[in-house]
């Protein structure tokens, strides 16, 4: 295992995400602990020593699943544990106290040594900053229950630029990155922002939840063919992470041994600087590939909202993007469905044509929030 610093202390360049452990019934609150447990001691024993979960996380019981197995490991002291403030709950001052004493008391645990304020975004920023967030997390820190405080992302760079720019004590950030998503979210203007302000990353779906690690479309494949020295895709994707000095983690969700074992493979060989300027070259017209697959290009600028109606425009045409760049119609099914209220969904487009005015991307959005429903709604009974 390889290892580089994250704000002073050694950590594993790869730490396991707990959000995508194996399940029974289908049922995400039921881990199958057993196996979990393996893919657990296996990482542990490799030299994986960060362990990231959160409050949602398997309908709220991964916290409670990763202190069980701490204790009964007695490996507290020996893993760096990582959860996170969901900030999208506070609506008081009190509920900072309330949440974060439910999470050691599930963790099993007298501290935390990553705390993340969680998926912060334009709104749950604003709600915990009016409601004096960065007093609370430096008491907790005084009081030694939190050794190093940071955030995780998910909207603008603006909004991101924003959020750093208010604190001059943020000691890491949590963001979206890998080769694709260098436009998506805080992206690689991000990255660099925060690198330039000496706040560390930690670098989270790597893989887009799997998609840069499955078979590409075949246009794509055969420009994989031309990389000199051969890997998974996966391998190519964490590589590509790992070759940048400013990279000190990343957090892989892995669901099977299998996933693993590779990951761990893939972090042992990871290096500074490993790939070849044609590798990097490659991974370029890779992207473009991908990009070349679009209908149109949403940039996510959000000009078109808000709609009238409450259609969740950029959302939408993002899920829909997602299915025709990855061909996976599945995931893109699962987003629209699961996080696109019924009464923000695209049906409830007017047509009254005030987004497509908006757009500077002149995008006929009218006609593709048709095609978005209809290709993602999920059958009807």
């Amino acid at each position: 295992m390889q290892y580089r610093k994250l704000c002073g202390e050694k950590v594993s360049i790869l730490g396991f995400g707990t959000m995508r452990f194996p399940i029974l019934d289908k049922n995400q609150k039921f881990i199958d602990a057993e196996k979990a447990e393996e893919m657990l001691d296996y990482a542990i024993e490799n030299g994986v020593n960060y362990l990231d979960t959160a409050q949602p996380y398997h309908g709220g019981e991964s916290e409670n699943f990763v202190g069980r197995y701490l204790k009964k490991r007695n490996l507290r002291d020996k893993i760096f544990l990582a959860t996170k403030l969901p900030a999208w709950l506070i609506k008081e001052e009190a509920d900072f106290d309330k949440y974060f004493n439910e999470q050691l008391k599930k963790l099993q645990t007298n501290y935390i040594d990553f705390y993340l304020l969680h998926a912060l975004n334009a709104r749950s920023w604003k709600t915990i900053n009016n409601l004096g967030v960065f007093n609370w997390c430096e008491k907790k820190k005084a009081e030694g229950k939190i050794k190093h405080i940071g955030f995780s992302f998910h909207d603008s760079y603006k909004v991101f630029k924003e959020i750093v720019d208010a604190y001059d004590k943020w000691e890491f950030c949590q963001i979206q990155y890998n080769y694709m998503d260098l436009t998506f979210q805080a992206g690689e203007k991000g990255f660099k922002y925060a690198v330039k302000n000496n706040i560390d990353v930690i670098v989270m779906e790597p893989l887009r939840g799997g998609q840069l690690a499955k078979e590409p479309p075949k246009e794509i494949e055969e420009l994989w063919q031309n990389f000199p020295l051969k890997r998974s895709y996966a391998d190519g994707a964490l590589r590509w992470l790992w070759n940048k000095k400013d990279v000190p983690i990343l957090l892989s969700g892995m669901t099977l041994m299998q996933h693993v074992k590779e990951n761990i493979e893939s972090a042992k060989k990871a290096e500074v600087g490993i790939l070849s300027e044609k590798e990097i070259k490659l991974f370029k017209e890779v992207r473009k590939a991908y990009i070349k697959r679009l209908p149109f290009m949403c940039t996510t600028c959000k000009y078109c909202e808000p709609c009238p109606q409450g259609v969740a425009i950029s959302s939408i045409l993002g899920f829909y993007m997602m299915y025709r760049m990855y061909d996976d119609l599945e995931r893109s099914k699962s987003f629209y469905n699961g996080f696109i209220k019924e009464q923000n969904q695209a049906d409830k487009c007017t047509e009254c044509g005030e987004c497509m005015l908006k757009c500077p991307q002149q995008i006929e959005i009218i006609k593709w929030l048709k095609e978005s429903h209809k290709v993602l709604k999920k059958d009807q009974k």
